[in-house]
């Protein structure tokens, strides 16, 4: 039986159409497991979009391995967000016009140019997240080069998620400047931050990359559930499990949908570094050190444990004695990590 995501699509829709019509330049961004979505569905979606004529011309894919997928779903520009280097996968010159090219690397250019005359791209500036980008006095020259020799489309800048960027956005407008860029495209700004930019520099055009608040904002429009596939009774000291783990108390024994190959289970890094935060993790810690773990299932509102970890495509979930046992079939809510989670069957409900 599945672990499910189920869709109320007139409302996931709405939220889909309200937020583009009050993003003004919107890029939206389908990567990796298309959010949860998949990739298929967020480019019908994207393809659906640009007939509401909000303004959606082109959809932003994380790597080049991603483009196909959603080439044939999508009929607009093609961004790849991953920047472009020698062993980057050929593009299919079917739709090689549709794909913009980031560019991070002054040297990465010519050997574009050899590949794809007149290839489109956009050039990324470093930013304080220094994961990619070239600095100013790299990026001037390397403008020249794209508008003489490529289509520019313009300068990209990569932010985080800790606030500040409006204030670095703006000190990099000189080199955006000298570039001769018209278009930057720009990621992590409230709707705000972004109109504060536009009324301060009229003449170039400011284009938003949005995934997260795009696809998942309206989290009331989307219900994760997994199927009850077994319930067994335990007694005390009664053994389970593939390590063989002896139940401490009585209780009952329920196997669920999902997995590690769903991503239940499975965590990042700690990315808060708050005090409180931290505290919750070591917390958490001395309780995985002793085999306790909360998983992300419910049952009538409460949280259940893992008996031991997930297993690739089931979890067993340990339910305390005085609790009401479920049925085989019916069904759990989960809470999941959407980007970190594949699901084997997606309802679209109306």
């Amino acid at each position: 039986m599945p672990l499910k995501l189920t869709v109320d699509t007139d409302r996931w829709r709405k939220h889909v159409q309200t937020f583009a019509e009050a993003t003004p330049g919107l890029v939206p961004v389908a990567k990796g497991n298309g959010y949860g979505f998949t990739l298929r569905k967020l480019a019908h979606q994207t393809e659906w979009l640009t007939g509401l004529d909000a303004g959606v011309d082109t959809l932003a894919v994380g790597t080049y391995n991603e483009v196909w997928e959603v080439a044939t779903r999508f009929s607009g520009s093609i961004y790849v967000l991953t920047p472009w280097r020698p062993y980057s996968p050929e593009i299919n010159p079917e739709i090689a016009d549709r794909v913009i090219h980031t560019i991070s690397r002054p040297e990465d250019l010519p050997l574009l140019l050899e590949r794809q005359p007149n290839a489109r791209v956009i050039l990324e500036l470093v930013t304080s997240m220094r994961r990619h980008g070239m600095t100013p006095s790299a990026l001037w020259p390397t403008a020249t080069i794209a508008r003489e020799h490529a289509q520019f489309e313009g300068i990209t800048m990569h932010f985080g998620l800790d606030g500040g960027s409006l204030a670095e956005v703006r000190a990099q407008m000189d080199a955006v400047v000298g570039a001769e860029a018209k278009t930057v495209w720009v990621s992590h700004l409230s709707a705000n931050e972004m109109a504060q930019l536009r009324a301060s520099y009229g003449d170039i055009t400011f284009r938003a990359r949005v995934g997260t608040g795009l696809w998942l904002g309206d989290r009331g429009a989307l219900d994760v559930t997994a199927t009850v596939e077994d319930v067994h009774p335990l007694e005390r000291g009664y053994s389970y499990g593939y390590r063989g783990r002896t139940a401490l108390r009585a209780g009952h024994l329920v196997v669920a949908s999902g997995g590690t190959a769903h991503g239940i289970g499975l965590e990042a890094p700690l990315g808060d570094t708050h005090l409180r935060s931290r505290a919750v993790a070591v917390a958490r810690g001395g309780l995985d050190a002793m085999g306790q773990a909360r998983s992300p299932y419910t049952l009538d509102g409460k949280t259940l444990w893992f008996a031991e970890p997930p297993h690739m495509q089931e979890s067993m979930l340990m339910l305390p004695s005085g609790a009401r046992v479920p049925e085989v079939g019916e069904e759990l809510e989960v809470r999941v990590r959407y980007t970190a989670t594949s699901f084997d069957e997606i309802v679209l409900e109306s």
